[in-house]
């Protein structure tokens, strides 16, 4: 373990840290924010280590995440989506087997979902115009989200965004928001493992990666818990909005 730690200089480990600590805010307080950490991961351990480094930095999130918030979750937006976020899966395994994490993959996928995530956005906003029929939670819209998230979550784990438009043209309270979304990830962050670990992309050098960086993770749910009763409903909701474009445009520029 101590020549891992001098294999990586101060300022990759900083990088490393505060990224663990956004992943536990994100999971537990202030959906969003979490859309940083794949940046901030590849620039401090390289592209394929940080693949390997971020789905079990993000399985530990989501357990503290579930602990906390389970009794919350809307099994029924769940049990329509789901489904459809298997299909994406599916999809994302087949890239990865024959594409792999390529810069190029990534490059095409990114604005892509970045692009969907602002359209989801728009109709959102103009629901009361446009109707049910072309709302994010409609049949259409369930299947294209489940689908969309399902494949960005394995290729990219880029499926924040996505989700958070989903669930936030619900308009959920922000305990029921947290509790669906946590047991979606936790359910979705699981089946990813065995893929993954197909590819190889599992090594001990990722794992004791994991290993510095858990306290980070933990130290961030704790923030992200005190942070949310803090939030109003309304306030919760536009932070929802703004985050998820917000997190659309990173996608497309980086």
């Amino acid at each position: 373990m101590s020549d891992l730690a001098t294999q990586f200089t101060m300022w990759q480990w900083l990088l490393g840290a505060a990224a663990a600590l956004l992943v536990g805010i994100s999971k537990t307080g202030v959906p969003g924010v979490g859309i940083l950490v794949v940046t901030m991961l590849a620039q401090a351990f390289g592209g394929w280590t940080s693949i390997a480094v971020m789905l079990p930095m993000l399985i530990l999130g989501d357990v503290f995440a579930v602990a906390w918030y389970k009794q919350h979750a809307q099994w029924d937006k769940l049990v329509k989506l789901l489904p459809w976020v298997l299909v994406g899966v599916a999809g994302g395994a087949v890239a990865l087997r024959y594409f792999g994490q390529s810069a190029e993959t990534k490059a095409l996928l990114n604005p892509v979902i970045g692009g969907l995530v602002l359209v989801m956005l728009v109709l959102h906003l103009l629901g009361d115009r446009l109707g049910e029929n072309l709302a994010p939670h409609s049949r259409g819209g369930t299947v294209t989200t489940g689908v969309a998230a399902g494949f960005a979550t394995t290729v990219s784990n880029a499926a924040g965004p996505i989700m958070m438009m989903y669930l936030a043209a619900m308009r959920m309270p922000k305990h029921q928001f947290m509790g669906t979304i946590a047991w979606y990830f936790f359910l979705i962050n699981l089946t990813k493992v065995p893929i993954y670990a197909a590819q190889g992309l599992f090594t001990g050098e990722s794992l004791l990666i994991n290993v510095f960086t858990a306290p980070g993770i933990i130290l961030g749910v704790f923030v992200g818990r005190w942070m949310l009763p803090r939030f109003s409903e309304r306030t919760f909701g536009t932070a929802i909005l703004v985050l998820a474009a917000l997190g659309a445009v990173h996608l497309m520029v980086r």
